[in-house]
């Protein structure tokens, strides 16, 4: 810095002002080392003070740029997570239906097969169209219906959608997922799973209802890697665009979504 003060110094008393002021006082004399400093710290500020600025606005930007990649990387470790986690699930209820040679085994290898192909190559994206996503809720809801045959009705609404919305993919799952596995524990009949799902302007509204049996413990699926795994996507997708409320009751659970959907 005092190398630079004193070259700005040198270059301006004996080159620029000889050169620029020739017949004047300015451009014979040297007016001493405070006077020429006062006059060209200004200068040297100003320009410090643009540096600063620029290195500030590179440095924030290779933050921002750290912050997307680290919550990109954690968005596809949670995705990672859903596949195994259905899966698994799913591999169990598939054993006792081929231990009771079950007819509908093959049925739901189907329909298993296309719920995963989803899962695996159509869902990649961090955004997928909604009405793709509806279609193999659809598909969902009836892979997990099989399971519950005649102990119960399950209704799955969707209202009529106006427009191209885009939604990140395997939100809406997990709940419907764990409303199937509440209303199983320890339930043999009267099986109750309401589910619909409405879209006004860019605002999505979800709703699944379930009832489940009296003094069964719901702290191992509410509080499982699924619904841990959801919040934590919405938080990262959604921030401030969407409110998740879960009422339980009873023999009640209900879980209410309301989330700002991307537009095409």
């Amino acid at each position: 810095m005092t190398l630079v003060v004193v070259s700005v110094i040198l270059i301006e008393e004996l080159v620029l002002e000889p050169i620029m002021f020739p017949d004047t006082e300015r451009g014979r004399n040297f007016p001493g080392i405070y006077i020429s400093l006062l006059s060209v710290l200004p200068v040297i500020c100003i320009l410090s003070g643009f540096k600063f600025g620029w290195d500030a606005l590179q440095k924030q930007a290779q933050i921002d740029e750290l912050k997307n990649a680290i919550e990109e990387s954690e968005l596809q470790f949670l995705r990672n997570q859903i596949n195994p986690h259905f899966l698994f699930n799913n591999l169990n209820n598939l054993y006792s239906y081929a231990l009771q040679e079950s007819p509908k085994t093959p049925e739901i290898i189907l329909e298993m097969s296309g719920v995963l192909r989803y899962m695996l190559y159509e869902s990649k994206e961090q955004m997928v169209p909604l009405k793709k996503e509806l279609e193999q809720l659809g598909n969902f809801i009836k892979l997990y219906k099989l399971q519950i045959e005649d102990r119960g009705e399950v209704l799955f609404d969707v209202d009529k959608i106006e427009g191209e919305y885009r939604i990140a993919p395997l939100i809406l799952i997990v709940f419907i997922e764990n409303a199937f596995k509440h209303s199983q524990s320890g339930q043999s009949s009267d099986i109750k799973i309401n589910i619909s799902v409405k879209v006004n302007n860019t605002t999505l509204e979800f709703v699944c209802n379930n009832n489940y049996v009296s003094g069964f413990s719901l702290d191992s699926v509410a509080k499982g890697i699924g619904l841990k795994n959801v919040r934590k996507r919405l938080e990262l997708l959604y921030p401030k665009k969407h409110i998740l409320q879960i009422e339980e009751t009873e023999n009640d659970y209900k879980v209410y979504l309301k989330l700002e959907l991307e537009k095409v």
